[in-house]
């Protein structure tokens, strides 16, 4: 009998391994919450006024009189006119629906024996008395409250207290350093931080404070911090600062306390999001209140088909922006129960993340592909060992997906019953933006699918012209949405110019937002994102995209996961340079090395051939888990490394680095 489970097994991998597209099943949608494909052309002739529908999802205080205004393009205006407050929209409207007792978030700390639940009406008495604290702290309407907070319910409650008096956030990674705190509070003029004592990783208490009061001193103006106890007796001991104030102790003394929420336009900013910049100064990408929210609820509503009774669950950190729209705003927004967990997917164990799905019967499971290559290389046991059935959609997002991992995911996760959403968007566009629709699209593995209903995008060439299917161009939007950014905080000129300059004439009212991706669009309009454009090598004259190549190398039986980076080349100019993770009971030797070869030239052609392919059990990367290819670059062009502050990993540099040298 083992044997015959074994060779059904290795036939349904040979299947899947062929198969190059997917539909979803009858079952999934019967039930979807988007399942007519008429929306595609509706959208289409009924833009802008389409995005009514996504109004429509929440309450406003004030009815906008008109969905787009765009006459000073490209700072455009959605439902301009309208008033609404975001709290009241992801806390206050469900109550009043009788729907207090439901389950609003799940939080699962890192200690497995920590959780806490906050049902709508328990989340309402925290962000009121939130709010009323930062009140007295003279926290008022449009000042900008910086949160320096790891994964734990005082973030989102912090956030939604300050939708609730009006005052907009700015949330940075727990991961960053005290100088990038220091520089988005002065880039902000932000004289309020939230922070706390310290929390855990993988076991191990982090002293958090040290970094924060770091950054502090760096901060040339007076500020007001609010520090929260999440290590209680296993904490540091610090006293705390003259101008620093214990978070129970301040909320203690508000309890009961209800907070009017202040109505807002719809373009008042609800937060902003610093991001990385071309010429090293974070962008401080600036979000409104009724276009954002409207947006992040529909697409949440539309392709992660969240519904008021599901436990859904986003595994990404609140500190970047799929945090903000797919954990907080987006669910809230819809009533649904989201899930926040502190830790780590491999500690205690590498079924941790499985382990969460079967305790809370989770339905939707949104990840990174950076996750999925990682359960790969762990093994199937891990999930097998739990009950997923609970589980209808899965989604990825972060970067771009290879089909081994896409299909991997669906099979071992999905029992290949849940559709798999591979979702293309950034820190500016606010929510999704390439796509499919989980109960109308067929999916492909590796493209992230077409444009959603109302977005328009195209891959184009250097001049602007649509290329032909098949071939490689760079992605545009040439027509505004809801969810996009308004500007860059206090900085109208360099909004111009990192977005709207490449294919367009900034005094016209035509304009492209360039996102600097690279892509390929196929005869049915399906979008693959092959990387940042500066993900592109030049190879004797040939562009090649990074994503692309890696793609084809994780393609190979026995490979986990790849990085690929430029280096110098006499003949060439540059030549691609391979580092690989193996799968677990796989050797790097010598025929796995000639087969990343062959199937790179088999994917791409000879010209895409890897001069070096190196071995390695880890690859640099961040905290929030993108790889650090410039280190790459570094060790492939025997240059001096770069800074490793920043790496999760640091010592992986150095042991890669010998590695080559041996090779």
């Amino acid at each position: 009998m083992a044997g015959d489970n074994e060779d059904e097994d290795v036939q349904l991998e040979a299947r899947l391994a062929e198969q190059d597209s997917f539909e979803p099943s009858e079952e999934f949608v019967e039930q979807a919450n988007v399942s007519d494909p008429g929306i595609y052309e509706e959208f289409e002739e009924n833009w802008p006024d389409c995005w009514e529908g996504a109004a429509d999802l929440l309450d406003w205080d004030e009815e906008y009189t008109e969905v787009l205004d765009d006459e000073d393009a490209p700072f455009y205006e959605w439902f301009g006119d309208g008033e609404l407050n975001a709290a009241y929209n992801c806390i206050d409207r469900h109550i009043e629906e009788g729907r207090g007792d439901e389950v609003a978030i799940d939080w699962v700390g890192e200690p497995t024996d920590e959780t806490r639940t906050y049902t709508y009406d328990e989340l309402y008495e925290e962000v009121n008395q939130t709010a009323a604290a930062f009140r007295e702290l003279g926290v008022e309407e449009d000042d900008v409250v910086t949160m320096y907070l790891p994964m734990i319910p005082e973030l989102p409650i912090a956030m939604l207290a300050c939708a609730r008096i009006g005052a907009p956030h700015s949330v940075v990674f727990a991961g960053f350093s005290a100088d990038a705190l220091a520089t988005r509070m002065k880039s902000a003029d932000s004289e309020f931080l939230i922070t706390c004592d310290g929390y855990y990783r993988r076991g191990d208490a982090l002293d958090h404070l040290e970094k924060a009061n770091e950054g502090l001193d760096d901060v040339d103006h007076d500020t007001t911090t609010v520090v929260v106890d999440r290590l209680g007796e296993e904490g540091f001991g610090h006293d705390l600062g003259e101008d620093q104030l214990d978070y129970a102790d301040l909320i203690a003394d508000h309890e009961g306390a209800e907070v009017e929420p202040v109505t807002r336009n719809a373009e008042d900013m609800l937060f902003l999001m610093y991001t990385s910049g071309t010429t090293g100064e974070p962008k401080g990408v600036k979000h409104t209140t009724g276009g954002y929210l409207a947006y992040t609820a529909w697409t949440t509503h539309a392709v992660l088909d969240v519904k008021p009774e599901d436990t859904y669950w986003c595994s990404a950190d609140i500190g970047w922006i799929t945090g903000h729209s797919y954990i907080v705003y987006g669910p809230l927004a819809l009533g649904t129960t989201s899930v926040m967990y502190e830790g780590t997917p491999d500690y205690p164990e590498k079924d941790r993340l499985w382990e969460i799905v079967e305790d809370y019967d989770v339905t939707q499971l949104y990840t990174a592909p950076t996750a999925i290559r990682a359960f790969m290389k762990w093994g199937e046991e891990y999930p097998n060992e739990h009950d997923l059935s609970s589980l209808r959609l899965l989604g990825t997002v972060g970067e771009p997906i290879n089909p081994r991992a896409w299909k991997w995911y669906y099979k071992h996760i999905g029992d290949e019953e849940c559709p798999v959403v591979d979702t293309w968007w950034q820190t500016e566009n606010g929510g999704h933006m390439v796509t499919t629709l989980p109960g109308i699209g067929t999916m492909k593995p590796g493209s992230a699918g077409p444009p959603l209903p109302g977005i328009s995008a195209n891959v184009v060439d250097t001049n602007g012209e649509e290329v032909e299917a098949g071939r490689a161009g760079y992605l545009t939007i040439d027509r505004p949405w809801p969810g996009m950014l308004r500007t860059l905080y206090k900085n109208d000129d360099r909004f111009i110019d990192e977005y709207w300059r490449e294919y367009s004439d900034p005094d016209s009212d035509e304009w492209v937002y360039f996102p600097e991706d690279g892509a390929k669009i196929d005869e049915d309009g399906y979008i693959t994102v092959l990387g940042r454009v500066d993900d592109v090598l030049n190879v004797s004259g040939h562009r090649l995209g990074t994503m692309e190549i890696e793609s084809a190398i994780v393609g190979v039986e026995g490979v986990a996961e790849a990085a690929v980076v430029g280096g110098d080349h006499e003949m060439k100019g540059e030549a691609v340079y391979a580092y690989v993770i193996t799968e677990d009971g796989h050797e790097g030797d010598e025929d796995l090395r000639k087969g990343i070869v062959a199937g790179v030239e088999d994917a791409i052609g000879p010209i895409a051939r890897p001069e070096q392919v190196v071995f390695t059990d880890e690859l640099p990367k961040t905290r929030s888990g993108k790889i650090m290819r410039r280190l790459l670059e570094d060790i492939a062009n025997e240059e001096e490394l770069g800074d490793t502050s920043t790496l999760r990993n640091p010592d992986v540099v150095s042991e890669i680095q010998q590695r080559v040298q041996n090779d």
